[in-house]
Formats: structure tokens, sequence, C-alpha cells
């Protein structure tokens, strides 16, 4: 049944803007015939009242305030603060995204060092959508575990084969996306914690570099900081680099999950004269990357780059994409074998990655989700027979141990994540990362707002996060009844009918 009362907004607005003189005029009169102080109101209503003339008839972009005013100015008040209001009284601890109330606290409790045991249940749905790790009847004894060790290189029994440590990375963010203090935090706490942290496709690693940690160092389309005047790969830049002790990997990035398909952006106010200067870039201009390298136009010309890395560099190489078509990426592998020019990792990224920013068009509809992709791409290589010859790292919203042992049992060697170590460092989710705005000065550059992020406090609680994860690794490793995440496989977690890992997936391999 409709209602029998109806908000007139038109009305409304005639009554609130015709109000708002007659209030400027009583005002008036008052600060003349009862007290001069009565003009601190006129004052302020005159200026309103300017102000909703303007907004009436002389600007053109809002039609609403045109049509109603100052009274629809309050429409754009409410809907900037909408995502506070439900961050914080109508949404539920289930209901936000990218991450829920739940996943941020399960983070920042791991990163403050607080308990994070729960009472009552489990706050999650529990349907046939779910994916669970299974236990065994068996667990292991803890001390029986093997210390986790992944060696990445050891295939071409490269002199600089690298070891992981950790079973969890801090995974792809430039000094451009994330502010100079951000980037000296997670470096630092990678260093306390001893895990590896990769640069981002930022250019020559500064900031990255002052804290002493392993580092991966990212080439992305643009190659920034091993780049020619015309784009291609500078070899001398990137030897260069590559002697530097904190590089121990290098990761050609050929795409990302949050905009498959499509290069880098950092919007123009994001760049400073800074990172203008370590990029090579103009200032007052958004930084596009190229969709792709322009090396990299075929099978065989990308084999014969990421082999032309390897040999420049002398250090262990992997790619990183988003998975797409899988007959391409298993005519890509075939390639390489030809060539017999295997990376030593792959780096694949689900198409629920984040980034700093992109096209929503993209990161909504390209890119198949990292636990559709990740069987694919093992199955892929098992098939080529060349599974052995290369680690496999995966990344895609993977801020929790459970998440991060499903990805390993699904085909990973290791676990990437950037967004759990934002959150990691205080990061509240207010979707600000490309404005420059950022409330708690993770991803800005602005002085005043970067000042609040203390490095040592924040290195501190990144290092925790990742001291957390490793215990619930190993007390979900137990449980599980296996000694090491190398003996992990799909037979490991419960994959719902219809859901990642559907048959339909299965299909396009």
């Amino acid at each position: 049944m409709p209602s029998t009362f109806a908000v007139d907004l038109e009305k409304m607005s005639r009554t609130a803007n015709t109000g708002l003189v007659l209030l400027l005029a009583v005002f008036g009169a008052a600060g003349y015939l009862v007290s001069f102080y009565f003009h601190f109101v006129t004052v302020a209503l005159f200026l309103l009242v300017l102000l909703n003339l303007y907004w009436r008839y002389g600007q053109t972009s809002h039609t609403l305030l045109a049509n109603f005013g100052f009274l629809a100015q309050t429409r754009y008040i409410v809907e900037s603060v909408g995502p506070e209001f439900r961050q914080y009284l109508f949404a539920s601890d289930t209901e936000e995204r990218p991450f829920t109330r739940v996943d941020r606290a399960e983070v920042y409790r791991k990163a403050k060092g607080i308990d994070s045991s729960e009472a009552f249940g489990s706050l999650l749905d529990f349907d046939r959508d779910e994916i669970k790790l299974r236990h065994s009847f068996y667990p292991v004894d803890k001390k029986d575990l093997e210390p986790f060790d992944v060696a990445v290189g050891a295939s071409r029994g490269l002199d600089t084969t690298f070891h992981i440590r950790r079973p969890m990375m801090i995974s792809a963010m430039s000094y451009g996306a994330l502010g100079q203090n951000a980037v000296r935090a997670l470096a630092r706490g990678a260093k306390l914690a001893g895990t590896v942290m990769n640069t981002g496709e930022g250019g020559h690693p500064k900031y990255h570099l002052m804290e002493g940690c392993d580092l991966i160092f990212q080439m992305g389309t643009a190659k920034f900081g091993v780049r020619t005047e015309d784009g291609l790969l500078d070899e001398d830049k990137l030897s260069a680099l590559a002697t530097l002790d904190q590089v121990k990997m290098i990761e050609i990035k050929l795409s990302q999950g949050a905009k498959p398909g499509k290069g880098g952006l950092l919007p123009k106010e994001k760049v400073t004269a800074e990172i203008a200067e370590l990029r090579g870039v103009p200032l007052g201009h958004d930084v596009i990357s190229p969709a792709h390298h322009i090396e990299c136009k075929c099978p065989a010309s990308t084999a014969q780059f990421i082999s032309r890395v390897q040999h420049v560099s002398g250090l262990p190489t992997g790619i990183k994409f988003c998975l797409g078509r899988p007959d391409e990426f298993r005519t890509l592998v075939q390639e390489m074998k030809r060539q017999d020019t295997l990376p030593d990792f792959i780096t694949v990224d689900g198409g629920e990655g984040g980034t700093g920013a992109a096209p929503k068009s993209f990161m909504d509809h390209l890119g198949l989700p990292l636990f559709e992709a990740l069987p694919i791409v093992h199955r892929i290589l098992e098939d080529e027979g060349v599974r052995d010859r290369l680690v496999m790292f995966a990344s895609g919203k993977l801020i929790s141990p459970g998440r991060q042992l499903e990805a390993l049992s699904l085909g990973a060697d290791v676990a990437y994540s950037a967004r759990g170590f934002l959150l990691a460092l205080g990061c509240i989710q207010a979707l600000q990362c490309n404005r420059n705005t950022c409330p708690v000065g993770i991803t800005t550059h602005q002085p005043h707002l970067q000042r609040g992020l203390d490095i040592a406090d924040k290195a501190r609680r990144v290092a925790n996060y990742v001291g957390a994860l490793h215990h619930d690794h190993v007390e979900l490793l137990a449980a599980m009844g296996k000694s090491s995440s190398r003996l992990l496989t799909q037979e490991n977690v419960y994959l719902p009918t219809g859901g990642p890992v559907s048959p339909a997936s299965q299909e396009l391999s």
C-alpha cells in the first residue's frame, strides 16, 4: 500500500530558499534595532545566501544544486560520509567489502600482539559455498614440523639462489602508491620478521632499501628504474640494481589481478617531484604504464625476454600475471620449454587482487579469481613436466592464515599479501588510496597526514602480524596432520560443488 505521507522536495526547497533570505532580513534588522551582536549571524547568513545564489544560478555542473539550492548540498554531504556511517553505525560485522570488520579485526589483533581467540562460535556463514581446510584424526606434534624453506633459483643451480623462510611475504606496493613512512615501516617490519618485501613497480627502491630487508625488485611494463628513454630494458641499469645486496629476486610483471591487460596507474595527485625523478616521468600528469612490455609480443619473444633478464641480473627471476586464458599460458609454457628458459618462480595474482588505482570495469570484470586460477596453473605446469623446476607464489586477498594455507593446498608454495600488511599498518579501509588523502598516512604523500604514521611503532606491528601468521600456520598444519606445507595438496581442502575449482573452470585448461 502506498504511503499516505510523502516529502515534497520541491516545495521544501522553495520554502528553505525563501526562508534563508527572510532569516537574513530578520537578523539584519535585529542587528540594527536590537543588538549589534545579531550581525555575526547576519554575516554568516549573507555568505550562505551568496553561495546559494551561485549554486542555483551560477554553476552548471550539478542539476540538484541548480534546482534545489543549498538543501541539495545536504544530499552530497550525507553521501560523502556514507561509507563512514555504514562502517561504524549500520553495517554488520560481516557485511563490508572488500574486507569485513571481522577480517580487519583479526589483522589488527595480530599486528598489536593481542590474543585473537573468539568465544561463542564463528560469525561466518556455514553453507555449501564455504571452502574449508580438512583436519586429520591424527594431528602432528608441532615439534615435529619441518622449518619452512623454499629455495628460489635452485633448479638452475644459481649461486644467488634465495631461501624464503616465512610462508608469507609482503606483496608489491611501490613508493608512489604508498608514502615514504609506510614503505619504511613495512621494510623495517619485514627485516624484523625475516620475511621478504616486493618493491612494486616504482623505480629505484630508495625507501625500500633504507631499512635493510630482503627485496624482490618488480619490473613493471614501464620498467621504471631500469628503462631506456624509449621504454626498453636498460641492461646496464638492471645489472647495477641487481648488485645491490638487498635485492634478492627480480619479478617481471606481465599483468596484475586488479587490472589485467592494463598497465599501472599512479594518479597525478600522487606524483611528487621525488617520485617523478625516481620514475623518470613529468610532474602534473597521471603516470600510466603500457599494457604490456614492448619486448613481449608473443610467446617466443616473452620467453626470450625472461631469459634476457635472468642472464643480465644473475638473480632468480620470475613472472607475475593474472590468468585469463589457460590455453595462452599453456602455449607460453611450451615455448619456454622449447627455449629451455623457465622462470624461477611464477606469481599468480587473483582477479580479486587489490591496487592503488584502477578502472572499476577492470577490477569488476576481468581476471580469474585466485582459487580458480591456482589449480589450473599448477595442473598445466604438471602436465608439461616442469612444476618441479619453479616455485609458485599466490596473491589475492590472502590476509588470513586459513586462506593462505588454502592457497598453498591449491598449488602455491608461498603466499603474498599487500592489503593484509596495510591493515597491519593501521589501514581503516577508507577507500581513498587513489586520492592522496589517506587519513592514516599510508597511501598519501601529504606531510601532515604522514606525520601520524610512526615508523618504529608500525614496523613492530608488521613484525607481530608476520609472527602471528606463522604461529597459526604451524597450528593449522599440525591439525591437518602435515609436517610441512610442501605436503599440502588439493585433497587437503574441501571445495564446494559449483564453487572455486569447479568442473567448469577445470575444462578451461
